[in-house]
């Protein structure tokens, strides 16, 4: 597995190592210990251990997030996507930090089988670029859903540079999420 760190600290695309031939293709897209060393050759400590698994399906144009959840249950996501293709976003929401504010996106897909480790204290969210994306994600801590929060995927003050041409089909309450200046943050 190959790991690269993003410009935001903690955010790691990773991408497995595939192997082929005429019959298809088989690849490793998860192992604990590869996982915690990829992230310790980046300085990274290893997060806590994964609890629970997530798969949705989207049409083209589902734009899912902004989400994170805060304290005490902060997720960290460990994410890919089998079919299809989305534009992957993750926004620093750690106060403190230097990079607070800032958003980094990747396009994952069914094709490139990258994935990316977005740690806690991140918003996280995506839009499905193809009919029939499914995107599966591991994830630190269960669903708690007093702890959790969203922010506008629009916030002007975070012109994310999501993939022009397509008119975001959104859940009702990533609709009336607040923006980022009005919106509970990590301390």
């Amino acid at each position: 597995m190959k790991f690269t760190a993003t410009p935001l600290p903690g955010v790691v695309v990773i991408e497995p190592q595939v192997f082929g031939d005429d019959r298809g293709w088989f690849m490793e897209s998860f192992n604990q210990r590869r996982f915690e060393q990829g992230l310790a050759s980046l300085g990274l400590p290893a997060p806590r251990p994964f609890v629970q698994d997530n798969e949705s399906l989207s049409r083209r144009a589902v734009l899912r997030g902004l989400h994170y959840q805060l304290p005490p249950h902060p997720q960290g996501k460990l994410v890919r996507v089998t079919e299809g293709a989305v534009f992957d976003v993750a926004v620093d929401l750690r106060r403190g930090s230097a990079a607070f504010g800032q958003w980094f996106g990747v396009e994952l897909s069914a094709e490139n089988k990258r994935q990316l480790w977005i740690p806690e204290g991140f918003a996280h969210g995506f839009v499905a670029l193809a009919d029939g994306t499914r995107f599966l994600y591991k994830t630190t801590d269960v669903y708690a859903k007093d702890c959790e929060r969203a922010i506008a995927w629009n916030d002007p003050a975070l012109a994310i540079g999501w993939p022009p041409g397509l008119a975001p089909l959104l859940a009702a309450k990533d609709a009336a999420a607040p923006v980022l200046a009005d919106a509970e943050v990590f301390a």
